[in-house]
């Protein structure tokens, strides 16, 4: 396999990783937060929230390693290590970034104490907790398409330094 297919490949599993990646996480964001928040009592919602996104934590560990994993592979054959070097790339930083703190995320904290806290938090205030859970996924969601904003933009030449 030639090189620009072994890329080309890359950017396609990378892709759809991205977009499974990132579309569930709008999803757990926009619609299933805000829908439990609205819609459900504290248990009940918190036993629908444990159920989904439990299911949904699955797919993101599984669609983030090889989203990382096509990523870093594009930058090995395009031997684009030095990119972290040059702001106007600053697209890759802020995908690497976000790419480090979902894995960090799905793959340490949550597993070693998020999901035990949230369950903690929920049972003594519920509300209070999805509230800061819907907040932190707010944030984390915008970060999220800025990058992939910005990583379409500057794979396509758009330069915001020059």
């Amino acid at each position: 396999m030639s090189v620009t297919d072994q890329l080309a490949l890359a950017r396609i599993i990378h892709v759809l990783g991205v977009v499974l990646w990132i579309g569930g996480v709008a999803f757990v964001t926009t619609v299933l937060l805000g829908s439990l928040r609205r819609h459900h009592d504290g248990k009940s919602g918190l036993e629908l929230f444990e159920r989904l996104e439990g299911r949904f934590a699955l797919q993101a560990r599984v669609v983030t390693l090889f989203t990382g994993l096509s990523g870093f592979y594009m930058l090995h054959l395009l031997n684009g290590w030095d990119r972290y070097q040059h702001p106007h790339f600053w697209w890759l930083h802020l995908m690497t970034l976000v790419w480090l703190i979902f894995t960090v995320v799905l793959f340490i904290l949550e597993p070693l104490f998020l999901h035990r806290w949230f369950l903690e938090q929920a049972q003594r205030d519920s509300e209070g907790t999805f509230r800061r859970v819907h907040r932190m996924h707010r944030i984390l969601l915008t970060i999220s398409l800025l990058a992939v904003a910005g990583a379409v933009g500057g794979s396509h030449g758009l330069s915001l330094f020059r």
